[in-house]
C-alpha cells in the first residue's frame, strides 16, 4: 500500500481502481476543459504571507456554514454517480462526513437514494442538492422526501438547465450501470476490487429516480426521461416557489456573475455557491476562485458566499476564505479518495485537507479560521 500524503496520491490510485468511464466522468470538463483546468491552476497565482514569532497555540478551524457548526469550512459537494466510483459510494462519503463533522450533500443524480443516506447515518442531518425538472410533481416529492429524511439544507443548482458537452462521456458511452460492451468488460476485468464491490450491492441505478417516477423502472426509460426533464425554462420565479415549498435553509449553486448574485439575494436564499459546475458546463467561463472576489464585493454583506471548483488542498480552502468565502466544497477530491479506498479514502481526504488548512493558517500567523482575511495574502497576487 503506497504512503498517502496528498490528494494527488489518491487520484493516482483511483485512476487505477475505477473503471475508465466513471473515472473519466469525475476527472474531466466540457469541450476543451480550459475552465476545468483553470479552477485548480488559478489558486497557484495567489501567494500567502508567511509570519513568524506569533503565538500559534490553540488553533481552531471550527466555524459555521448557513448557521450549522462545522469542524472546518468545507462541505462535501454534490456529485452525480458517486455510487459508481465505489459501491454504495454516497453512503460511505456521508458516513465519513458525519465522523469528521462537516456537511455531506447528496446529488439528485446519486446512485444511493435520500432514504439510503438517512438510514445509513441514523438520520444524521445532511444536505440535498436539487435539479429543477419539468415534472414539478416529482420535484415536490423530492423536496418532501428530503424533509422526511431530516435534510438540514437544500442546495439548488441553477447552472444545469441544459447539459454541457463532455467529450469523454460520449466516447466512453457513459451509463449507470455500465453497458456490457466488449470494451467495458475488458476494462472492468482490470478493476477487480470495484467489480467485487458492485456485485455486493443492489444499488446500481439512480436511486432518487427509479421507482419514484411513474413509468421509470429501468435504464432505458430513465435515459429517455432525464433527456427530456432538465428544464431550460428555469427562472427566479421557480427559485421562490422552491424556497417556499422547502421552508428551510436554501443555498443557490452556480453563481458566477455579480448581477445573478444580487438576484440570489433578492430571492431570499441563505447562501450562494460561486461555481462553474467544476468546469463541466460553460467552457471558457472564469475559474471559481477568480470570480469569487467580485461576488463577495457585490453581495458579501447581504448573503453568505461559498465557493467550489478546483479545491485539492487545505491551502486552496485557506485562499478561498481569505478572499471572502465563508465555506467551500470538495467534489473531485472526495471522489478520488472514494474511488481509491472507499470510506477510508474519504477519511484520508478530510484529514489531509484539514491538516493542510491548519498548518498553512498557522504559518500565516493565524489561530482562528474565522479571522482569516485578505491580510494573509501577498498583495498583487489576487
Amino acid at each position: 500500500m503506497p504512503v498517502i500524503t496528498n490528494i494527488e496520491d489518491l487520484r493516482v490510485l483511483a485512476q487505477k481502481r475505477v473503471p475508465r468511464m466513471f473515472y473519466d466522468y469525475a476527472d474531466s470538463g466540457s469541450w476543451t476543459e480550459s475552465t476545468y483546468r483553470a479552477n485548480e491552476a488559478d489558486f497557484n497565482r495567489i501567494l500567502l504571507r508567511q509570519r513568524v514569532a506569533v503565538n500559534i497555540e490553540n488553533r481552531s478551524t471550527r466555524t459555521k456554514m448557513v448557521g450549522q457548526d462545522v469542524a472546518m469550512p468545507v462541505a462535501i459537494a454534490p456529485t452525480g454517480l458517486t455510487g459508481m466510483q465505489h459501491a454504495d459510494g454516497e453512503i460511505l462519503a456521508a458516513k465519513a462526513a458525519k465522523k469528521f463533522g462537516i456537511p455531506f450533500t447528496l446529488s439528485t443524480m446519486s446512485i444511493c437514494s435520500i432514504e439510503d443516506i438517512a438510514e445509513a447515518t441514523g438520520r444524521h442531518p445532511f444536505w440535498f442538492q436539487l435539479y429543477v425538472m419539468r415534472d414539478r410533481g416529482f420535484i415536490e416529492r423530492l423536496i418532501d422526501r428530503a424533509k422526511a429524511a431530516n435534510c438540514s439544507a437544500l442546495v439548488l443548482t441553477l447552472d444545469l438547465q441544459i447539459l454541457g458537452q463532455r467529450h469523454k462521456d460520449l466516447k466512453n458511452g457513459l451509463s449507470a450501470p455500465p453497458k456490457l460492451t466488449i470494451a467495458n468488460i475488458v476494462n472492468m476485468m482490470t478493476k477487480p476490487r470495484w467489480c467485487l464491490g458492485m456485485l455486493g450491492t443492489k444499488r446500481r441505478e439512480f436511486g432518487n429516480i427509479v421507482g419514484h417516477v411513474q413509468g421509470v423502472d429501468n435504464m432505458g426509460s430513465l435515459s429517455e426521461w432525464t433527456a427530456k426533464q432538465f428544464d431550460p425554462a428555469l427562472s427566479w420565479n421557480d427559485v421562490e416557489w422552491i424556497k417556499k415549498r422547502w421552508g428551510g435553509k436554501l443555498i443557490l449553486k452556480g453563481i458566477q456573475d455579480a448581477e445573478d448574485a444580487q438576484l440570489a439575494v433578492d430571492s431570499g436564499a441563505d447562501a450562494v455557491i460561486v461555481s462553474n459546475h467544476g468546469g463541466r458546463q460553460l467552457d471558457g467561463a472564469p475559474s471559481s476562485i477568480s470570480a469569487l472576489p467580485g461576488i463577495v464585493e457585490a453581495v458579501g454583506n447581504k448573503i453568505e458566499v461559498h465557493m467550489d471548483g478546483g479545491i485539492r488542498s487545505g491551502q486552496h480552502v485557506l485562499k478561498a476564505l481569505a478572499l471572502g468565502a465563508k465555506g467551500t466544497y470538495i467534489g473531485r477530491a472526495m471522489l478520488y479518495g472514494l474511488g481509491a479506498m472507499g470510506e477510508e479514502g474519504v477519511d484520508y481526504v478530510l484529514r489531509i485537507i484539514h491538516k493542510e488548512l491548519d498548518l498553512s493558517m498557522a504559518f500565516c500567523g493565524r489561530t482562528d479560521v474565522t479571522q482569516v482575511d485578505q491580510s494573509i495574502l501577498l498583495p498583487g497576487t489576487y
